[in-house]
């Protein structure tokens, strides 16, 4: 993956040469490129790197100092401004899913012929988990890549991407199969839990990143939104957990 940074400090073609250096010899960096005019770096990498990390080698060389670009450019995970499009245009993807989601458990109730609010929440939970793991696997290496530019454990081990999605994929079919209820309801809670934290300190550092909610197939944005259907899970999975223990 590609990303663009902004670099302050350079006035020649000698400090070009000597961040471009430096830049290169970080671990992780497979090849970086760096230009005067305009002063950026555009930086090729295996995996994920900290800005604040590259930040700190390149000011041990020099009054240098390197910051992310209003748009980050990477394979996978290009973020073009969403400024000029309407909200509605750029959730329309996340609006459909959902809307399906809910037109199945509706039609699943009325079938049913009961309104079971436990039998709601736990079809959605499973919808919810198949379609959103189904659009991951579409792309499996660029969600894992995008997926590490923010969750707490995906940043250390990259192979946590690829793991996260079998975990969805798993989720869906307990909740479908209504396997091993406390289990899936306790497990939910602290994986959705987990996942929310990245997603949370993403959003208060207004970090202009992908959302990897809908994997790479589609281009959203990091925002509350993404901190809203991480929360519901979390709230839906530990509401069930208290109704089922208190059923015990």
């Amino acid at each position: 993956m590609v990303h663009t940074y902004k670099i302050t400090g350079m006035t020649c073609n000698s400090c070009v040469s000597k961040v471009q250096k430096t830049l290169s010899g970080i671990e992780g960096v497979e090849k970086a490129e760096v230009t005067l005019d305009p002063p950026q770096a555009e930086i090729t990498m295996h995996h994920h790197i900290e800005t604040k990390d590259m930040d700190s080698v390149l000011k041990k060389v020099g009054n240098y100092s390197i910051e992310e670009q209003a748009s980050a450019i990477h394979q996978g995970n290009v973020l073009e401004s969403t400024e000029e499009t309407s909200k509605l245009k750029t959730y329309k993807p996340l609006i459909v899913v959902f809307l399906y989601i809910i037109l199945g458990v509706a039609l699943l109730q009325i079938r049913s012929g009961e309104l079971d609010w436990m039998e709601i929440m736990n079809n959605f939970m499973g919808g919810f988990f198949l379609i959103f793991s189904f659009f991951k696997m579409l792309d499996l290496k660029n969600f894992a890549f995008t997926y590490s530019s923010y969750d707490i454990i995906a940043k250390k081990w990259l192979g946590y991407g690829y793991v996260y999605a079998f975990i969805e994929l798993s989720f869906g079919i307990l909740y479908i199969l209504k396997a091993y209820p406390m289990f899936t309801y306790a497990a939910t809670f602290v994986v959705m839990g987990i996942s929310s934290i990245g997603v949370i300190q993403s959003v208060m550092q207004k970090r202009k990143i992908q959302c990897a909610c809908l994997g790479a197939v589609f281009n959203l944005p990091m925002t509350t939104v993404t901190i809203i259907e991480d929360l519901l899970m979390v709230l839906m999975s530990l509401t069930m957990l208290i109704i089922m223990s208190s059923s015990l």
